[in-house]
């Protein structure tokens, strides 16, 4: 995607070893790239988001092991790499999924082949991860098409969180069907949730949604419902963090109110599913996913652009009152229109799941 007019990409490697991504910690007032040169530098980034969601967490984990290469290549070295990206942030399954694939693909080798092997491993992730997200926003143009087709007017669409190209390596998971039908000249208009705590949908989906011309309007989280009800939402996409066998999906905390408000007045409720996210291993979504408690500054905290021109950090809240900060919930399958995969559209259940997505 395009950051005034300039093709890039979330992350990517340098000529002389290192890895370089966008700070997403200063969008979107200011706009800075970082270099990591260590694993140490990945695993930072990924626990203090400067890079997040999950397909973006996952490939740089795997830069993040290939950056440990270069410098030790033992099998300790190895595990121990594996074992400090694992813990960075515990509710993305793509971390997991991306270490797990990079150690299978270094343990059988020599150690003196581990360095190079890592480097093209983790390029290879980074590059299958754009092809999935190019194919996922085919499938959901269909899915947008239909609608304009049918109601011959602007469609409305309404997400949360950020799971645009900001949070892949490029075209993003639920916005790369909305950048697919803008770019096909289909009239459409995105409802933004500011997406309390961190105000990842004020901050970064509007942002990009800005650089690339695509019209949208910024909400209060609170906001969805209302509009549901007097037909101003034609259909809502998210992405999602993690995918149970049997089709709950885990997402930014607010994302299960959505779906309720959604499959109470009829919007379809989509969920751009990377086949990375799904989770084999787990049936009950509410039961069993591991839900990520962050620091409750970002609940009683926030940063803004000030009138000067200074970005300053308040408090909002009073002095002495607790919060919690919660990062995902879980939406029941039930909720769940659809999963708008690389290889099409599949229904949020089990028997649905196995049989197309094995």
């Amino acid at each position: 995607m395009k950051v005034n007019g300039i093709p890039f990409r979330t992350i990517w490697p340098t000529a002389d070893g290192a890895v370089e991504i966008i700070d997403q910690t200063r969008l979107p007032h200011e706009f800075v790239t970082l270099r990591l040169e260590s694993m140490r530098d990945a695993e930072f980034a990924i626990r203090e988001m400067q890079v997040r969601g999950a397909p973006l967490i996952g490939v740089t984990a795997a830069y993040g092991v290939a950056l440990s290469m270069r410098h030790h290549a033992s099998d300790a070295a190895l595990q121990a790499t594996c074992d400090m990206l694992a813990k960075a942030r515990p509710t993305a399954v793509n971390l997991h999924w991306a270490i797990e694939r990079m150690r299978a693909v270094l343990s059988p080798l020599p150690v003196n082949m581990r360095a190079d092997a890592a480097w093209q491993e983790a390029g290879r992730i980074a590059e299958q991860d754009v092809q999935i997200n190019q194919a996922i926003g085919r499938h959901g143009l269909e899915l947008i098409r239909a609608i304009h087709q049918q109601k011959n007017e602007t469609v409305n669409i309404l997400t949360h969180c950020n799971a645009g190209w900001l949070a892949t390596v490029d075209w993003g998971t639920a916005l790369a069907p909305i950048y697919t039908a803008f770019e096909a000249g289909i009239p459409l208009h995105v409802w933004v949730d500011e997406t309390r705590p961190r105000n990842q949908g004020a901050s970064l989906t509007a942002w990009e949604l800005a650089q690339h011309g695509v019209p949208h309007t910024v909400i209060v989280d609170n906001a969805g419902g209302h509009l549901m009800q007097h037909a101003q939402v034609d259909m809502v996409i998210v992405g999602c963090d993690r995918v149970t066998s049997t089709g709950d999906v885990c997402n930014k905390i607010g994302t299960y109110l959505k779906a309720l408000a959604a499959f109470d007045n009829g919007v379809p409720f989509y969920v751009a599913m990377p086949t990375p996210t799904l989770d084999w291993t787990l049936q009950d979504g509410v039961q069993e996913i591991p839900i990520e408690e962050r620091d409750a500054e970002e609940v009683t905290h926030v940063s803004g652009l000030c009138d000067d021109g200074q970005i300053r950090r308040v408090q909002l809240t009073p002095k002495g009152s607790p919060a919690v900060n919660y990062g995902f919930d879980v939406t029941p399958a039930r909720l769940v229109t659809g999963l708008i995969t690389e290889r099409g559209l599949v229904a949020a259940n089990a028997d649905a799941i196995r049989a197309q997505l094995i």
